[in-house]
């Protein structure tokens, strides 16, 4: 994450792209399993030459995240792009043009709506890169995002194989919770199909990558589908609800709370509300 570049006649702007680079560099680094620099280090960049390749191999980052302002009268223009470090290939740009009526909602809603597009565009890079590995020399990292890579395909057989590379993940680091959620979900679905009843431990499974990092999102997402499955809505609930805390824009989150409120008997759609402290609240919209 470097220094958005003001490229407005008004100086003072700065402190705006000041503001969304802080904001940005917050939201990031919820992501998880992410690493992003800090906010003192990414300063030390402004205003130099932009080498990614360089910057990728001084900060042992794989992607890097610039963008720039302009402003003129009361619009602002703010563009962002995502560039893969070690290729210099971008992986993702946008432009977002606001009026400037609330300096500060201007400033939250570009930082969301950046946030909410480069996790999956960061996904789908660390895929990418998995899979042009070969299966003997994946770390657990490259193995977990094989597994991802099979799951998102559905099939039997590919179910299968991400079993097997969530499995290589859990042998390659007993520590990483995404292996074990990964393998959970597989293995769920692999019962489904074969029409049995039994868990074979997915619950257990779900739980363990919880364990082991209780800050992983998606790792509480899959649990509280585990549970909502098995008729624990109240827990599924609280799981949910976890997730949603540390990473608000989570989609999968969101798609399991909406079942909860189906099987729950509450399909008015709902907004989700985080507080300060990490506290979740349900309303009804109108």
């Amino acid at each position: 994450m470097l220094p958005f570049a003001n490229f407005s006649n008004d100086r003072e702007q700065q402190y705006f792209a000041d503001g969304i680079t802080e904001d940005l560099t917050t939201d990031l680094s919820r992501i998880a399993h992410s690493f992003v620099i800090s906010r003192n280090t990414a300063f030390t960049y402004r205003n130099k030459p932009i080498d990614t390749r360089q910057i990728g191999r001084e900060l042992g980052v794989r992607y890097v995240l610039e963008g720039s302002l302009r402003k003129s009268g009361n619009r602002i223009r703010v563009t962002a792009q995502l560039v893969e470090a070690d290729t210099g290939k971008h992986i993702w740009a946008n432009r977002y043009d606001r009026d400037l009526a609330d300096i500060f909602a201007v400033q939250d809603e570009i930082t969301e709506a950046v946030t909410i597009a480069i996790a999956p565009a960061i996904a789908d890079a660390e895929q990418q890169r998995a899979m042009r590995k070969p299966p003997g020399s994946l770390d657990a990292w490259a193995a977990y995002q094989r597994g991802l890579w099979h799951l998102g395909k559905f099939g039997a057989e590919d179910n299968t194989l991400a079993q097997r590379f969530f499995q290589q993940t859990i042998d390659l680091d007993p520590n990483f919770s995404g292996g074990y959620a990964g393998l959970a979900i597989a293995k769920r679905r692999g019962v489904q199909r074969q029409g049995l009843l039994e868990s074979h431990g997915v619950l257990e499974l779900a739980r363990r990558a919880v364990l082991l990092d209780p800050n992983d999102a998606e790792a509480h997402t899959r649990l509280g589908f585990m549970l909502s499955g098995q008729g624990d809505h109240d827990g599924a609930l609280a799981e949910v609800q976890s997730a949603l805390a540390i990473s608000p824009n989570l989609a999968n989150a969101h798609a399991v709370l909406g079942q909860i409120l189906l099987c729950t008997g509450r399909p008015k759609r709902r907004t989700v509300s985080v507080h300060a402290g990490g506290g979740v609240s349900e309303q009804s919209a109108v």
